[in-house]
C-alpha cells in the first residue's frame, strides 16, 4: 500500500511542477505585435519616413530595444547577402550602424507611445531594398520582426497621387449640384409667373364678361317690353263747362269745351 500511495504523490508532483513550469514560461515570454508599411515609394534624393508601431502588454522601459536593419536587393551591394544593422537603441541610447547609413538615419518616433519609426535622408538608389522594424519590450520578447520594402524612384516615376483626383471630383459635383439647383429655381420662377398670367386673363375674362351679361339682361328687358300690349289704356275722361256770358242765369248755354285723356304706358 505504502509505495503505490507514493507513487501517486510524485505523479501528482510532478504534473502541479509542469503546470507551474508552463504558466511561468508563458507568462514571461508573452508575444510583441510589430507593424510596419509594406511597401514605401521615396523620391531619390528627398527625405522619407519608414515608420514602425508596436504593441505590447508591458508597461515601456529603458530596458525596451529597437533594431532597425536593411539587406539590398542589389546583387553588388554589400548589403546583398543578409541583413546588416543599421540602427540600434537600448536603455534610452541610440547607436548608429555602419557609414553608409550612420548620418542618414534619424530615430523620430516615441517609444512611450509605442513608435520606433527613423527617417532615411535623402533617399538614395542603393537603399533600394527590405528594411526590418524589430522590437523587444522585456518580458515581451517574441515577435516577428515588421517587414518593410523600399523603392528609391526618380521624381517621373512617382505614383500619382489621389488627392487631386479626388478634389476635382468633389469640385465636379458640388458645381453639378449649383447647376441643377440654378435650374430648378429658374423653371419654378417660370411656372410661377405663367400660373399669374394665367390668372390675370382669366379675371379679364370674367370682368369682361360681366357688361356682355348686363347688356343682355337690359336688351331682354327691352324685348320683353316691346312685345308687350302696346294699346291705349284709356283713363278717366274729365268734362268742363264753360259759361261765356257772364250772367247768373247762363246755366243751360254750358257747352264742352275740354276733355283730358289719361294714359299709362
Amino acid at each position: 500500500m505504502e509505495p503505490k500511495w507514493s507513487n501517486n504523490i510524485c505523479k501528482r508532483a510532478l504534473l502541479t511542477g509542469f503546470t507551474l513550469f508552463i504558466v511561468l514560461v508563458t507568462k514571461s515570454t508573452q508575444a510583441i505585435d510589430i507593424y510596419a508599411d509594406s511597401e514605401v515609394i521615396l523620391q531619390n534624393g528627398t527625405a522619407g519616413t519608414l515608420r514602425c508601431t508596436f504593441k505590447s502588454s508591458e508597461v515601456v522601459s529603458h530596458s525596451t530595444v529597437v533594431t532597425w536593419s536593411f539587406q539590398s536587393s542589389q546583387l553588388d551591394n554589400k548589403f546583398y547577402k543578409a541583413p546588416h544593422t543599421i540602427f540600434f537603441l537600448s536603455n534610452g541610447k541610440e547607436y548608429p550602424g555602419p557609414a553608409e547609413f550612420k548620418d542618414r538615419v534619424q530615430f523620430i518616433g516615441d517609444i512611450n507611445k509605442r513608435d520606433v519609426s527613423i527617417q532615411l535622408s535623402p533617399a538614395q538608389f542603393s537603399d533600394n531594398g527590405t528594411f526590418f522594424c524589430d522590437v523587444k519590450n522585456p518580458p515581451d520578447v517574441m515577435g516577428t520582426p515588421a517587414r518593410m520594402e523600399l523603392r528609391v524612384v526618380l521624381k517621373e516615376s512617382l505614383p500619382h497621387s489621389n488627392t487631386a483626383i479626388i478634389v476635382g471630383a468633389v469640385c465636379g459635383a458640388l458645381f453639378l449640384l449649383v447647376l441643377v439647383a440654378v435650374a430648378a429655381c429658374i423653371v419654378m420662377r417660370v411656372l410661377h409667373s405663367r400660373h399669374e398670367y394665367e390668372g390675370c386673363t382669366s379675371l379679364e375674362s370674367v370682368s369682361s364678361q360681366a357688361p356682355q351679361q348686363r347688356k343682355k339682361v337690359e336688351s331682354s328687358l327691352e324685348g320683353s317690353r316691346g312685345t308687350s300690349p302696346s294699346g291705349p289704356l284709356q283713363g278717366p275722361v274729365i268734362y268742363a263747362q264753360l259759361d261765356h256770358s257772364g250772367s247768373k242765369n247762363s246755366f243751360h248755354k254750358m257747352e264742352p269745351v275740354v276733355y283730358a285723356d289719361i294714359r299709362k304706358n
